[in-house]
């Protein structure tokens, strides 16, 4: 296939292999869906599940009152139950997922707390000139603060090592 075939840029096979298909997506958020649905039956707790894709993304929710619980201190119980749910999907799959997991909307608060940290990072770095280091972070959240400040027209970097990695935002 030439670049004007695939809208200008070229894609090896490699590549096209490596996006999965919607109905993969779904496949991997049903899969997903049967692992939470008995954690929640094991824990006692109530909660529904939602699932949609987004971004080659499956994207699940556990939605409900006091789910605290599966959140933790700063998403600490999040992380590891969302690392707990890709290692049953691989198990069913064969095949690594980038699926992120949600539970009663803190990922989505979360995001907004760090759009908008990325913002006054993007403020300060204009008006000083000098690049600005945020605090440690987890992978989805240097990915939220990169994005913003990508499309806010200046560049950042992840520096030090996990757990205590953390941005740099730098002038343009």
């Amino acid at each position: 296939m030439s670049d004007r075939e695939s809208g200008g840029a070229a894609v090896s096979e490699t590549e096209a292999a490596a996006v999965p298909t919607v109905s993969q997506l779904e496949n991997e958020g049903d899969i997903a869906a049967d692992y939470l649905e008995a954690l929640l039956d094991i824990a006692d707790l109530d909660g529904d599940i939602d699932m949609d894709v987004e971004n080659n993304r499956a994207m699940v929710s556990i939605v409900g009152d006091d789910l605290g619980v599966l959140v933790g201190r700063d998403g600490e119980v999040l992380e590891a139950l969302q690392d707990l749910t890709r290692l049953a999907v691989w198990r069913s799959t064969g095949e690594r997922t980038r699926l992120m997991l949600d539970i009663g909307g803190f990922r989505a608060h979360r995001k907004s707390e760090l759009m908008e940290l990325a913002k006054r990072a993007v403020e300060t770095v204009r008006s000083s000139g000098e690049p600005e280091s945020l605090g440690a972070m987890t992978p989805f959240e240097r990915k939220v603060v990169h994005d913003a400040v990508a499309e806010a027209g200046l560049r950042s970097e992840s520096e030090g090592a996990e757990p205590r990695r953390y941005v740099v935002v730098l002038p343009a």
